[in-house]
């Protein structure tokens, strides 16, 4: 399983590094020291946490206006296989972006819970990036 720095947490948090280090501090999220000492964070863990913190800060600060071509860098939260389609849902910080897929596409992608991921939206299709 992937494992996350505190830094990289953050970035698909949609906070400061700094925000994040606190909140692993409190006990928020569960860390773990790698071979450097580096604290690291489980990717389930964080899929999990991203989703508390993308409802606890719904509404809490104004929703960034965005273009139609943007990229949501996140985490995988959940995956749901069907027989030839699949439901992929991403936490990118506060939003949480679900996209219909093939299960083909999503095993091609390898994709997992846990594991950092693009959702790209353009229009009314949102695309995932295996990042």
């Amino acid at each position: 399983m992937q494992s996350y720095t505190i830094g990289q947490a953050a970035r698909l948090l949609g906070v400061s590094p700094d925000t994040a280090r606190r909140w692993a501090d409190a006990g928020r999220v569960a860390t773990h020291r790698d071979e450097t000492g580096r604290r690291l964070i489980d990717g389930r863990a964080l899929a999990a946490f991203s989703i508390e913190v993308g409802q606890g800060t719904a509404g809490d600060e104004e929703t960034p206006y965005t273009s139609a071509r943007n990229a949501f860098p996140g985490i995988v939260t959940a995956v749901k296989l069907g027989d030839v389609a699949a439901q992929v849902e991403i936490q990118a910080g506060p939003h949480r972006l679900v996209s219909l897929l093939t299960r083909e596409a999503v095993e091609e992608l390898g994709l997992e819970v846990g594991m950092q991921a693009t959702a790209r939206v353009k229009s009314t299709s949102v695309h995932i990036d295996r990042t």
